[in-house]
């Protein structure tokens, strides 16, 4: 960090504060720039030539990250060439607008938000974020593969701000307010609940967001698919993860399982190996991945087998892990 870079204040915040406020004026614009870097990483930050005032906010929440952030006007942008160069790509943005106007692009879209709008952003693809005023927002990193989300179903939720006048809209907003406000002030027990239960309300947003929601949804099958979904992402990288093992964790049998993956139209097992295949395909492509074997790289996320996980990534990608990672190689 700069040099002279001010300690969090334990007595305010129970997490780690980053401010300009007892940096000299002179030295506040590269103080921000590296307090920016620090917190987003791989994201190219521009800022005004005088930097009045900044202040960075973060606390842990279970296995997420809250952070609040109040500044000056900033433009923030994401190329393929950061994405590449950061380790970043594993996470998923939930961002709350608490003060200011926004412009977000991510996915073809491009789109205005407003204060009290909350919207969603992929750390995996290029993004750009223009705050033109002073601003406040609260935010959520998590980890992408904990939503149970394909990468076709994600890139369909980014760039599309949630009003906060909507039902769920309103509470997440409600949400994502509080808990920046008092995340890192939780025992670790309690923050696990906690980060589990917000989760869970994002693949219902996400769910409805997608359509998949309807009164003809029957709401336990709904709400126990949110569940396993939510399991699957956590415990995507052991290789032991199976149906019984599902079922076993969720009190029900393993027909029943099946059953309600109906709707899905796929099966337990296809659904953890498409996963699995978009978390092998993301790392072959990252620098930090650039030393492991492929074979590495396939048993760091679940697969036993060399020439099951060649034969099945051919068959979803077109092309062999080698080709892939040579082709898309930073």
């Amino acid at each position: 960090m700069t040099p002279g870079a001010p300690q969090p204040d334990e007595r305010t915040f129970a997490g780690n504060l980053l401010t300009t406020a007892t940096v000299p004026a002179h030295q506040r614009r590269a103080y921000w720039r590296e307090a920016l870097s620090r917190t987003f990483g791989a994201v190219d930050m521009s800022v005004p030539e005088e930097v009045n005032s900044g202040t960075i906010r973060t606390a842990p929440l279970g296995g997420l990250q809250v952070t609040t952030v109040d500044g000056d006007p900033l433009e923030a942008r994401r190329t393929r060439r950061l994405i590449a160069q950061g380790d970043e790509d594993q996470y998923v943005v939930v961002k709350l607008l608490s003060k200011g106007v926004a412009r977000l692009e991510q996915d073809a879209r491009d789109v205005g938000v407003r204060p009290g709008e909350v919207f969603i952003y992929d750390m995996a693809r290029p993004v750009r974020l223009i705050l033109p005023e002073c601003f406040q927002t609260k935010a959520l990193v998590l980890p992408r593969q904990v939503l149970g989300l394909s990468e076709s179903d994600l890139r369909q939720i980014t760039a599309s701000p949630l009003p906060s006048d909507t039902g769920l809209g309103g509470l997440l907003s409600i949400l994502l307010s509080r808990l920046a406000d008092t995340a890192g002030a939780y025992r670790p027990h309690t923050g696990e609940l906690l980060a589990r239960n917000v989760v869970d309300l994002l693949t219902v947003l996400a769910d409805e967001q997608l359509g998949r929601i309807s009164e003809g949804t029957p709401s336990g099958d709904a709400a126990m698919l949110l569940r396993i979904r939510n399991f699957i992402g956590r415990h995507l990288d052991d290789p032991d993860l199976t149906p019984e093992v599902i079922a076993h964790a969720h009190h029900i049998s393993v027909r029943y399982l099946h059953k309600i993956f109906e709707g899905e139209d796929t099966t337990v097992s296809r659904w953890i190996q498409s996963r699995r295949l978009e978390a092998c395909r993301r790392d072959l492509a990252h620098r930090e991945a650039a030393s492991l074997s492929i074979v590495a790289v396939a048993q760091g996320r679940g697969f036993t087998s060399a020439a099951h996980f060649s034969r099945v990534f051919r068959a979803a990608y077109g092309m062999s892990p080698s080709e892939w990672r040579d082709t898309h190689r930073p």
